[in-house]
């Protein structure tokens, strides 16, 4: 697909992985439509593209909520008489263990509640199928096809301390490889992205230190990758028409 024209809806713009995604296909000449529950992130977001020359639109909106969803995704389409392109970004942490035990007694002093496993299963699972979902109905109804591209995560696998983020992220990539198969028929592309540890706002804000520092010296490249590396992975997944049906993993050779 040719970028230069195309329309870009990047749920998570206001910031991180988003908001640099959202950057380069601004560069590369498409009309960019940010979303994201944060409404001081999402217009500096918006300020930021704007002042470099790009066209965007900045939609306030909740992932989680369905009809908010909805709503998004027809206000977005009727923006720009369209979506050629749809990045599934939106994400939360809220990393914890399984049951902690206490190191003297042997005893387990304390859950993962509910509330930390369904409001990240609710974002970053629920959000991604509810927006592809209306993407593709969106598509389907434009009859020019179009390239969805889900994000997942190299936590996919199953990282230690994040059975909520692992699950929804394992998910998501098993809708990515679903929804290839179903909407193909219809020229819509579906292809994922399952970054290692990125050093963004969200990563060094909400992973504890040591967890951080401990993936960071496991990386075999040894450092965190950067926002605009996972975001020039996003504009080749949009550009090469014979990618789809797959996750592809910028890690830096990071395994879990």
């Amino acid at each position: 697909m040719e970028i230069n024209g195309k329309t870009a809806l990047v749920t998570g713009g206001g910031s991180g992985l988003g908001l640099a995604m959202a950057e380069s296909y601004a560069q590369k000449g498409a009309r960019v439509i940010i979303v994201d529950i944060n409404q001081e992130g999402l217009n500096a977001a918006a300020d930021k593209i704007k002042s470099a020359g790009g066209e965007v639109t900045a939609i306030h909106c909740n992932v989680a909520v369905e009809d908010e969803v909805e709503k998004m995704v027809s206000q977005a389409a009727a923006t720009y008489d369209g979506i050629d392109i749809a990045v599934l970004c939106a994400g939360i942490l809220r990393d914890g263990l399984l049951i902690k035990v206490d190191r003297e007694t042997k005893k387990p002093v304390k859950k993962m509640s509910l509330q930390q496993w369904q409001s990240v299963i609710d974002v970053n699972l629920t959000g991604v199928f509810l927006t592809g979902r209306e993407v593709a109905w969106q598509m389907v109804q434009q009859g020019r096809g179009g390239v969805i591209i889900p994000i997942s995560s190299v936590s996919k696998a199953g990282n230690f301390g994040q059975t909520n983020y692992s699950a929804a992220k394992a998910g998501v990539a098993s809708m990515t490889v679903v929804w290839s198969k179903e909407l193909s028929r219809y020229k819509i592309r579906v292809a994922g992205i399952a970054p290692g540890f990125i050093a963004t706002p969200m990563v060094i804000k909400d992973m504890k230190p040591e967890a951080l520092e401990k993936w960071e010296k496991q990386i075999p490249i040894g450092r965190l990758g950067r926002p605009e590396e996972i975001a020039q992975t996003a504009v080749y997944l949009a550009e090469c028409d014979l990618v789809t049906g797959v996750v592809v993993e910028p890690t830096g050779g990071a395994r879990i």
